[in-house]
């Protein structure tokens, strides 16, 4: 049986990946024969972090209507299992904004600079997430 915890990091998972994936799409479909830089990004990517916020939270409450935990209060080993996931997933994240951040000294286009943040983010996510799933799964 899954716990509280486990449950709210596949939710988090597949909302946060789904909504990337959304926005890489509507990005890539609008820009056409033109260049990407060219594309509106701004308004997709806001609603594309608030969709994914949003159905996080949606669909943990689904999660817990359709199959209660038994208890809500994380344990010892909850907070231990996301201590060390979110250790690496900082790394993953420290270690992705050397992008972004080189982006930026060369002066490219916000465009580039923006979508390269957004992608570590989601980048640590996706490393975080299934750790702390595998973590649940074969114990820490």
């Amino acid at each position: 049986m899954m716990s509280y915890e486990e449950k709210g990091a596949w939710v988090y998972l597949v909302a946060t990946a789904g909504a990337y994936v959304a926005y890489v799409i509507v990005i890539l479909s609008r820009a056409g024969d033109g260049p990407l830089s060219a594309v509106p990004y701004v308004a997709p990517m806001v609603w594309a972090i608030g969709i994914s916020v949003v159905l996080s939270i949606v669909g943990r409450i689904v999660v817990e209507i359709v199959k209660p935990s038994e208890s809500h209060k994380s344990d010892v080993r909850d907070r231990e299992i996301n201590r060390s996931a979110q250790h690496v997933g900082g790394v993953v994240l420290a270690a992705s904004m050397v992008v972004p951040l080189g982006l930026t000294m060369a002066e490219a286009d916000h465009f580039w600079i923006a979508n390269a943040i957004y992608a570590a983010l989601v980048l640590s996510t996706l490393v975080a997430t299934p750790l702390r799933l595998l973590a649940y799964r074969r114990g820490l």
